[in-house]
């Protein structure tokens, strides 16, 4: 198990658990892995109810947190993995398919890193390149063509920015499936499982609903890069993730998104099950509410809701 920075005194009751279980004390040990266990329940509880900004980023990051493919075999069966942008080669950054949660059929789209060195090179970090984005935008088309819901989850550090993506048209295909999905006749749910940066995250963004889990983060630039264009380093970024108030707990005060999605103390990588529990329960909620809609009621509403995100001022004429 791998732990944060701020984690140390968790990692040590961890540590002090595992003596006590596997009997390496030379001596019976004054406290017994119960309590122990219930020490490191309090401590999570405390570190993890007063997280800083930079540091929910932290978690939204972590080694061990479940990517797009861990919750889809935790939360859905029958699952059909779809390839290719028929047009350049299939992006193994983003994935996506059929597959049934609670009995209905959905197509489930989203980014994927991988778990180990080899495979998140095989991933890409999770960074699309434009055909992931055609990728995703056929498959959502497909879906519409049969009539089932769109599920998205959103992890990505950003679209792959190399000189090759740009030339097949990294902008574009970014923007057409921005342009596309706002008028999908079917229902159409985000939610931000880990990192959710920039028009990558914004790619397949665009829905009835944008549901956050609650220890991720969603802005237009990542704290890293925003402290190296303002402060020409990355030494602030703490103060940049500060600024951008990229957290559910502000995006939701801001009218972003529509709600935030617990995760289990100590983070979804802590209790992936529970977690994976939570979203599906989530993601049943609101489909059940969206398929009562009519298909020209929701687009009405997508267009209505992001018309209307955003505050601005401006002088009268004189």
């Amino acid at each position: 198990m791998n732990f944060l920075d701020f984690e140390k005194p968790i990692e040590e009751l961890h540590k002090q658990i595992d003596h006590v279980r596997n009997g390496k004390h030379l001596i019976k040990p004054k406290v017994s892995a119960e309590e122990l266990e219930a020490k490191l329940r309090d401590m999570q509880s405390e570190i993890y109810s007063r997280l800083s900004t930079w540091q929910r980023i932290q978690v939204s990051r972590h080694p061990d947190r479940p990517y797009t493919l861990a919750y889809i075999e935790k939360m859905t069966t029958n699952f059909i993995e779809l390839f290719g942008d028929r047009s350049f080669k299939d992006d193994k950054a983003i994935v996506g398919g059929f597959a049934e949660i609670n009995g209905e059929t959905v197509m489930i789209i989203g980014h994927q890193k991988g778990i180990n060195t080899k495979m998140r090179q095989y991933r890409n970090f999770g960074m699309p390149n434009p055909e992931g984005y055609r990728k995703a935008l056929r498959l959502m088309r497909l879906a519409e063509k049969f009539n089932k819901p769109i599920i998205t989850l959103i992890d990505t550090p950003g679209a792959y920015p190399g000189e090759e993506a740009e030339q097949r048209g990294q902008g574009e295909a970014i923007a057409r499936n921005l342009f596309e999905m706002v008028t999908l006749k079917v229902p159409v749910l985000c939610v931000v499982i880990g990192e959710g940066a920039s028009g990558g995250a914004l790619g397949i963004g665009i829905g009835d609903r944008l549901f956050m889990l609650e220890n991720t983060w969603y802005s237009v630039i990542s704290p890293e890069s925003c402290s190296s264009i303002l402060w020409r380093s990355w030494d602030f970024k703490e103060k940049a993730a500060n600024a951008l108030k990229p957290t559910p707990q502000d995006l939701l005060q801001l009218g972003i998104i529509d709600g935030i999605i617990p995760e289990p103390l100590g983070g979804a990588h802590a209790a992936p099950d529970e977690a994976a529990n939570n979203l599906k329960a989530s993601i049943i909620q609101n489909l059940s509410e969206l398929n009562k809609m009519s298909a020209s009621e929701r687009i009405a509403k997508r267009i209505e809701r992001y018309s209307n995100i955003g505050i601005y001022h401006s002088d009268p004429v004189q």
